[in-house]
């Protein structure tokens, strides 16, 4: 697959079928993604792939902690800034209407919502999943040098036809992923991963980007600074 068909292809993939995913599709990918760039080469990514009857468990018990009505886990790291300013809570709010939109839901109707968002914990039925964690001591360089893991990681996993859905939800129960895989206390967990094959019936509507001028400054030759400090007044939905 060619790179930029990788890159355009790659998406949010948010419904699975329950075909396995090969296990030399995955040691390959994994493999490859080691690859990726990271300051000073440290590699401060610690994956967990998980699968079988290990994954089904860790979504066991995080479906009995939803039944339940549990609370999440305390935070270990903040997701989003309390005050996301301009253009970025707008970005995010469009998101929540578009994701949401595309499933019929209105935007008052938060229990319906909250049952959509359910779904994060289940893989998206997906039957393989990838658990990221980065150690506590790193600093912001590092969580960018896991970002820039994970990223090589969905794009390869492009190439062997596979589809993928990166989801900070999992870090809400990252108790309940830790009860299963003891990872040692010093990490922590950024995401999880799911992994599988698309199920293309049903029709997962692609949520779209910025236009280029939004994001991207072309510079060649001298220009005067700006900011953006703007503070968006528009409501964001609850990240799932």
């Amino acid at each position: 697959m060619d790179i930029y068909e990788a890159v355009m292809s790659r998406r949010a993939v948010r419904e699975f079928t329950d075909r396995p995913v090969p296990r030399k599709a995955l040691e390959r990918v994994l493999s490859a993604a080691t690859w990726a760039p990271s300051g000073s080469n440290i590699q401060p990514w610690h994956a967990y792939v998980v699968t079988g009857s290990s994954l089904a468990e860790i979504k066991k018990r995080a479906g009995e902690r939803l039944a339940s009505g549990d609370s999440w886990d305390e935070p270990e790291y903040e997701m989003y800034p309390a005050a996301l300013k301009s253009p970025y809570c707008e970005r995010r709010s469009a998101f929540g209407e578009q994701r949401y939109g595309a499933l019929g839901i209105p935007r008052e109707d938060l229990e319906a919502r909250q049952k959509a968002a359910v779904a994060n914990w289940d893989c998206f039925g997906a039957p393989a999943a990838l658990f990221c964690y980065v150690d506590r001591d790193m600093g912001r360089p590092q969580w960018s040098d896991v970002g820039m893991y994970l990223q090589t990681v969905m794009l390869l996993l492009r190439a062997e036809g596979l589809h993928s859905c990166p989801q900070m939800a999992w870090a809400k129960f990252h108790r309940t992923v830790a009860e299963v895989l003891s990872p040692p206390d010093e990490l922590v967990l950024f995401c999880g991963m799911s992994i599988g094959f698309e199920d293309v019936t049903a029709g997962d509507a692609r949520i779209g980007r910025a236009p280029l001028d939004e994001t991207v400054t072309f510079v060649d030759g001298p220009r005067r600074g700006s900011s953006r400090a703007d503070q968006c007044t528009v409501s964001c939905p609850t990240p799932v």
